[in-house]
């Protein structure tokens, strides 16, 4: 009898125990990962993960926080737009977006209400770069992949995307900025250095750059984040004479580049891609499907400069609307054009 109850008592543990394991997130395995030309880990030091499997299609969330600028409303268009395409709308039941503002308790919020909702996958635009222990647990339990990208987290628990003051406590920003201060303050250098902070906004960083034209009088160059063309713009109206720039991917920018090189403007224009939202999409997916996959996707920046810039192929001179001009990933399918992207809905981006 109590040979009996013990061994009954053992197997309801090992029972329990493997529900616990089964919804106890992913899995530290060895690589190579699936498809990587797209999805290429971000270092040889990178860890590989693996979900359990999951039959499709799946239900897809996309939880984004500030909303108020060129780049975030055209990730959202794209995030729609790739959701449609062919190979990947057959893996999605259901496709939803929220944008939550600056609040990370609201953001964290929605991403618990996916979770109990029944999503199989939640790709984020971290608020800020910690504070998602709790929401992580609670996607690893209910077998959720979460994915941020573009602004990712501080932890190794999540499979992340990653390639202008923007917008403070996001770690695109915090991260770009050590990198121009750490080569700026570097050995034998003595610049004095003026910085503003323009929220990756056109018409801030414009009235941003405009006071501090008004306070210090004349830059040599500049160096600026999303809401690139503002900047531009303020210094014409000031007239202050064009400098070299090393700004965002706006094509209103490229297009300043184009137009205005000959006048000092001797541009570079790089930046992470609203198309990041895809391949933050894509690997959700491909984590859903059972397929080892690394903890950290670098996807290379997209460059353009004054030497190389061809309308029709990385701006387009005809158009008026302002847009990121870089939306092309190949090697992971992502080829979208610029009518493509603006003729989808704005809502739920506010």
């Amino acid at each position: 009898m109590n040979s009996t109850l013990r061994l009954a008592g053992l197997a309801c543990v090992s029972l329990l125990l493997s529900s616990v394991s089964a919804g106890a997130g992913p899995k530290i395995v060895s690589g190579p990962g699936a498809n990587p030309g797209c999805f290429k880990p971000w270092s040889d030091q990178t860890k590989f993960l693996q979900w359990n499997k999951k039959p499709g299609p799946y239900k897809i969330a996309l939880v984004n926080g500030f909303v108020g600028n060129t780049w975030r409303i055209q990730m959202v268009k794209t995030a729609k737009a790739f959701a449609e395409q062919p190979g990947i709308k057959e893996n999605i039941k259901e496709f939803k977006v929220v944008s939550t503002g600056t609040d990370v308790a609201a953001q964290l919020g929605a991403m618990e209400d996916f979770i109990n909702q029944g999503f199989d996958a939640i790709v984020t635009i971290a608020v800020a770069p910690d504070g998602f222990d709790r929401i992580i647990r609670l996607a690893d339990k209910n077998n959720v992949v979460v994915v941020p990208f573009d602004n990712i987290l501080d932890t190794d628990k999540v499979m992340m995307v990653n390639e202008v003051r923007g917008l403070p406590g996001n770690s695109v920003d915090r991260d770009r900025h050590l990198g121009f201060r750490e080569v700026m303050e570097g050995a034998g250098n003595k610049f004095n250095i003026t910085e503003v902070v323009g929220n990756w906004d056109t018409g801030t960083s414009q009235k941003v750059t405009a006071d501090a034209l008004a306070v210090h009088g004349h830059f040599d160059g500049v160096f600026t984040q999303g809401g690139s063309d503002g900047t531009v713009q303020a210094m014409m109206a000031a007239k202050h004479p064009l400098v070299p720039m090393s700004g965002e991917g706006e094509n209103e920018y490229r297009k300043q580049i184009a137009d205005h090189a000959k006048d000092g403007l001797k541009g570079m224009s790089y930046g992470q891609s609203p198309a990041l939202v895809a391949i933050a999409t894509k690997a959700a997916i491909s984590a859903l499907q059972g397929n080892v996959m690394p903890q950290l996707i670098s996807i290379p920046i997209p460059v353009a400069t004054y030497k190389d810039l061809k309308p029709g192929t990385n701006y387009w001179p005809e158009l008026s609307s302002n847009f990121f001009a870089p939306n092309q990933f190949l090697p992971c399918g992502v080829n979208f054009t610029a009518p493509e992207i603006m003729a989808q809905s704005e809502k739920n981006t506010q």
